[in-house]
């Protein structure tokens, strides 16, 4: 029996969010969309986490993704800049979670990896990789959107490995996982 899912990917920010979405028939995937949600023209960066909550529930509803793959935040010296990009990050895994989809989580250097096969790979080079791989026409003009993309391209060339990256299967799991976080 030949198994079809298709996967989310999400490379949350503050300014841009690319997002892709890849439909894996088998051991082979497809190419469905990317996009970016522009989120540069909102200056409370509350309505701005409100916009990717409610943008990733309409691409849940729209694609009915079995699962999610994030880019988690690279760490950085602006604290600020972390704070913030974590919050967009919760948003989005929020939104899966909240409709009980499966999320992981990778480092841009294992998505990278997976992609390239070099962890140091520039954003040009995934982005080509992923137009040999798919097949896609047009280069986008913002590569957020292809870093969404990478994400779900990762998640399906780590699917079924032991260790992935961090995966919550609902709220219950992130808790369980994160419970020693919590704990005063």
């Amino acid at each position: 029996m030949v198994t079809e899912k298709i996967i989310l990917g999400i490379d949350p920010g503050t300014a841009l969010m690319g997002f892709g979405v890849i439909k894996v028939v088998g051991n082979k995937m497809s190419f469905l969309q990317m996009n970016e949600l522009d989120l540069r023209k909102y200056t409370d960066h509350y309505v701005k986490l409100r916009k990717i909550f409610e943008r990733t529930i309409e691409l849940i509803d729209t694609f009915n993704p079995d699962e999610i793959a994030l880019e988690a935040p690279f760490f950085g010296k602006n604290v600020q800049s972390m704070l913030k990009l974590g919050r967009a990050q919760g948003v989005a895994m929020a939104a899966g979670l909240s409709r009980d989809i499966p999320v992981t989580e990778y480092a841009p250097r294992k998505i990278k990896q997976s992609i390239t096969g070099k962890g140091t790979a520039s954003k040009e080079q995934v982005a080509k990789m992923l137009q040999s791989l798919l097949g896609f026409k047009e280069m986008p003009k913002n590569l957020d959107m292809t870093d969404g993309l990478a994400a779900a391209v990762c998640h399906f060339y780590n699917s079924g490995r032991i260790e992935v990256g961090k995966s919550y299967t609902g709220w219950a799991a992130f808790v369980k996982q994160n419970e020693k976080r919590v704990k005063k």
